[in-house]
């Protein structure tokens, strides 16, 4: 298999609904370690740290909601569906 098909398909995967949903689950796993860092710089008192949370926090939030708008469109795109 050559590399230019290898990456082709995972470029089609990527803009595919099960790509999606996988890049929704890691944007979400992601969530996990600005958790901690927060309730840490909170327990520290460090307002930097805080404000780099949250600012994390708002970028995947932000991604997520791209992503979730995405699978809309895919959905809204498919012939079977009835919209």
């Amino acid at each position: 298999m050559s590399k230019s098909s290898t990456f082709s398909k995972a470029k089609g995967f990527k803009k595919s609904k099960a790509g999606t949903y996988l890049s929704i689950g890691t944007s979400l796993f992601g969530a996990v370690s600005v958790v901690k860092q927060a309730k840490q710089a909170r327990h520290d008192g460090d307002r930097l740290q805080l404000v780099d949370a949250a600012i994390s926090a708002a970028a995947i939030t932000t991604g997520v909601l791209l992503l979730v708008r995405e699978l809309r469109r895919m959905s809204s795109d498919d012939i079977l569906a009835g919209d």
